[in-house]
């Protein structure tokens, strides 16, 4: 298939929760294997998330766990025992890629830094992803995506406005994570290449605020050029340009408009908002005009856009040759024709059958989108995981019985 572009290549898995775990399901998506290794006693912890009062899942599905670990096999593993880090031994030897979010004192414990995994393996990659990085007096706190990328990196206060006393969460669950977790596989990707290409096998190190400051790139750029920290604007905040704005319709839906050219896209509006005379008129003539009377402009659009639905809006500005959208909620941008002609959402079915969508791989290959997999259930693979490493039954019996294999 030219979408798994990742074919022949195996990821040996030691992480919990979102950020690292997600970075290896989209590998799957594109054709990896990848074996999930799951603390013995619980599983990953994403899978008993209800419990903490973090959030309510129910239901037949569990979506956080489908999202971040789709395609993989499950083998539960005791690694505080000689024999269960043995067996982790030997399938890193097995494996291209070692992935872990394990913090630098955890890796040390459990003998899973980067010296025990190369001994094993010298052209193993070896990626970690953590909230702070390698290095620094941090290096060994914990973290989420709410914590480094959200609220220490700087995105929280670029988002919330400068006037408003109210500090913003994060959009959703496992926001960070997943941008971060597009990072991570990028960097897997271009290991791998640089191993193809020379020989050589290199690790790859990406943090949650590492992420969220490349995110973030551009407005730490200005801050350190101006001296001023990046902020949100306030909450009504005047434009400079009419076109690059957000308008409300009558049935209180959101108008957002990014029109750069100001000049060349105000008589086609005024044209399909069934406001001509303002294409004409002397205030507006070019961008440099509306930008002076940017206020009167907003004016007249505030006004007319107003007076309609968004179903109305739909049709007159269907044509319209500048960039806009309608703000959607998640249920919108799943149904969403271009969404729907792209394959951004994939159909998939829990062990038992129960049908449910995920979110496609946002690369895709060979001009269609990757299929997805479903989440393994906890240890699902782990008699199979074990007769390929060549362990016989009777030995795999006497591991069972001691916990050190599920």
């Amino acid at each position: 298939m030219v979408t798994a572009v990742m074919e022949g290549v195996r990821v040996l898995e030691v992480a919990e929760h979102t950020f690292v775990p997600a970075a290896s399901a989209l590998l799957s998506d594109w054709g990896a294997d990848v074996i999930k290794i799951e603390p013995i006693e619980r599983g990953d912890a994403m899978r008993g998330l209800a419990s903490t009062g973090v959030m309510s899942i129910g239901g037949d599905v569990h979506p956080l766990l489908e999202h971040s670990n789709r395609g993989k096999r499950s083998l539960a593993l005791d690694l505080t025992s000689p024999e269960g880090l043995e067996i982790l031994y030997d399938l890193a030897g097995t494996a291209d890629v070692f992935l872990t979010n394990k913090l630098p004192r955890v890796r040390k414990k459990l003998k899973i830094e980067l010296e025990d995994i190369r001994a094993h393996n010298p052209k193993i990659i070896y990626v970690a992803g953590t909230g702070h990085g390698e290095r620094g007096p941090d290096a060994d706190k914990g973290s989420y995506d709410s914590l480094a990328f959200w609220a220490r990196s700087g995105v929280a206060m670029g988002v919330k406005p400068s006037d408003s006393d109210r500090f913003p969460n994060p959009p959703g669950p496992g926001f960070g994570d997943s941008i971060g977790a597009m990072t991570i596989a990028g960097g897997i990707m271009g290991a791998l290449f640089h191993r193809e290409r020379t020989g050589e096998a290199t690790t790859v190190d990406v943090s949650l605020l590492g992420t969220g400051m490349w995110a973030m790139g551009q407005s730490l750029a200005i801050s350190l050029l101006s001296n001023v920290a990046w902020q949100g604007p306030p909450s009504n905040a005047p434009r400079q340009n009419p076109l690059t704005a957000v308008y409300l319709t009558k049935d209180d839906r959101f108008l957002s408009f990014c029109c750069l050219q100001a000049g060349r896209y105000w008589a086609p509006l005024c044209e399909a908002i069934g406001r001509p005379e303002f294409a004409t008129d002397p205030r507006f003539a070019d961008h440099a005009t509306l930008l002076e009377h940017c206020a009167e402009a907003q004016g007249i659009l505030r006004t007319t856009f107003a007076e309609h639905p968004l179903s109305e809006w739909r049709e007159r500005l269907a044509d319209f040759t500048g960039q806009w959208c309608v703000a959607q909620d998640t249920l919108e941008a799943t149904a969403d024709p271009q969404a729907v002609s792209n394959g951004y959402l994939q159909d998939c079915e829990t062990a038992s059958g129960v049908p449910f969508r995920l979110v496609a791989a946002p690369a895709q290959f060979g001009g269609e989108p990757a299929p997805v997999g479903r989440a393994p259930g906890f240890n699902e693979h782990g008699d199979e995981i074990l007769a390929e490493l060549g362990i016989d039954w009777d030995t795999v019996v006497d591991l069972k019985v001691r916990s050190v294999v599920g």
